[in-house]
């Protein structure tokens, strides 16, 4: 068996983790500690069937990855003992990285730096570090980005127009995100399309709780729906996505809001679930659409939104698109959602093969246009965790 690699996923109250073998893709272990820090804090994992535990009244990521030793690899220890390397998807490394990286205290330092941008997210990556540290001695750790694949926005793209100081002294621009699930998706649409990377251009749609648009040309990120933080852009499930910022201000001035609860408003409380009132849940949208007046309101705006951003993406490829990729939970499993959409961008002469378009869902792939379609639209399943035991294994020389 070669090496293989740890794969965390650390959020404020969860951690998602895999043990993948970076060369054949094969996963022997994944699981999800979840409500860390909380009385129900708990535990599940597939490892020769499906279990679950309790961790313990406020437990947190230290107690879940040694749970994970433990307990579940003590059950396997020549798993434990065939790891080489950790990877940590990392949400926002800022400009300072472009690429993934090996761990060291300046790694360390630029991802704390960098969590003014992501708050929710960078500290609860750097704990998960230094408890895969304590809990994994001996074992090199990856920082792999999700703001690396756009480093290669001209500034066009990534500029606001603000006051351009801000930039130049605060860092304030659009970084993007979901940046490794987009890079897999160039890579392999490039495969299925049988033509080289550096010369595709395809408009990637990873659709989930949390969704982004990105232009990729020539095989780079040109442009990306979310900005300086991931909550610019598309209708997500809890967060609202674009907006006048004058929305704010009223908020404030006319409503009396304090910012703390403009903001949790924005990030916890809009999206799917402000504009049904009852869930952040697609399902229910896709389920009750022409049925229940929420439904129905919500899976309108949310298709009008992506598809604005699908057709203004099409000014940056140059004359050429090679495809629109459709990813991600809802991305590949909502037939209803991208069937929507691509009527939507009829314009462009793209014509829907509604039994294609079904047969995709759930982990099927492949081209769901007719052979008619100027443009083809394609379902590619994403692997985001492969993306960083790759980079991993690469960085750790293992």
């Amino acid at each position: 068996m070669s090496k293989l690699v740890l794969v965390l996923n650390c959020g404020s109250s969860s951690l998602k983790f895999a043990i993948i073998d970076p060369v054949s893709g094969e996963e022997h272990l994944s699981g999800l500690a979840e409500c860390l820090g909380l009385p129900e804090a708990r535990i599940k994992w597939k490892l020769d069937g499906k279990h679950e535990a309790q961790l313990g009244d406020g437990a947190a990521h230290e107690e879940a990855l040694a749970f994970m030793v433990d307990t579940i690899l003590a059950s396997k220890p020549e798993l434990k003992e065939s790891l080489g390397a950790i990877g940590h998807r990392i949400v926002h490394g800022g400009e300072q990285f472009s690429a993934s990286a090996l761990i060291d205290d300046v790694v360390l330092k630029g991802i704390v730096d960098a969590s003014d941008f992501a708050p929710l997210h960078n500290p609860a990556h750097v704990v998960g570090i230094e408890a895969a540290k304590h809990n994994f001695a001996g074992l090199k750790n990856v920082a792999v980005f999700d703001t690396a694949f756009h480093q290669t926005m001209p500034e066009e793209a990534f500029l606001y127009a603000i006051p351009y100081n801000l930039y130049k002294e605060n860092g304030i621009r659009r970084y993007g995100a979901h940046g490794t699930s987009h890079r897999f998706i160039a890579r392999e649409t490039a495969i299925l399309l049988d033509k080289p990377l550096d010369e595709l251009n395809i408009i990637n749609c990873h659709l989930g709780n949390g969704a982004s648009v990105c232009a990729i040309k020539g095989g780079k990120s040109v442009d990306i729906s979310m900005g300086l933080t991931p909550l610019e852009g598309l209708v997500m499930g809890t967060r609202c996505g674009d907006l006048d910022p004058a929305v704010m201000f009223h908020l404030h001035d006319r409503l009396g809001m304090s910012v703390a609860e403009i903001n949790t408003m924005f990030t916890k409380e809009s999206g799917l679930l402000g504009l049904t009132g009852v869930t952040s849940d697609c399902r229910f949208v896709e389920e009750n659409y022409g049925i229940k007046e929420e439904a129905t309101r919500a899976m309108n705006v949310f298709c009008h939104r992506l598809a604005k951003y699908v057709a203004s993406y099409a000014a940056t490829m140059d004359g050429r698109l090679d495809a629109i990729v459709f990813t991600g939970g809802i991305g590949e499993n909502s037939a209803p959602i991208r069937e929507e959409v691509l009527k939507r961008l009829a314009i462009f002469g793209i014509e829907v093969d509604s039994e294609a378009n079904l047969k995709a869902r759930f982990g099927g792939e492949g081209v769901i246009t007719t052979a008619n379609s100027r443009i083809p639209a394609m379902v590619v399943s994403t692997n985001e965790e492969l993306v960083i035991a790759e980079d991993t294994a690469l960085l750790a020389e293992i």
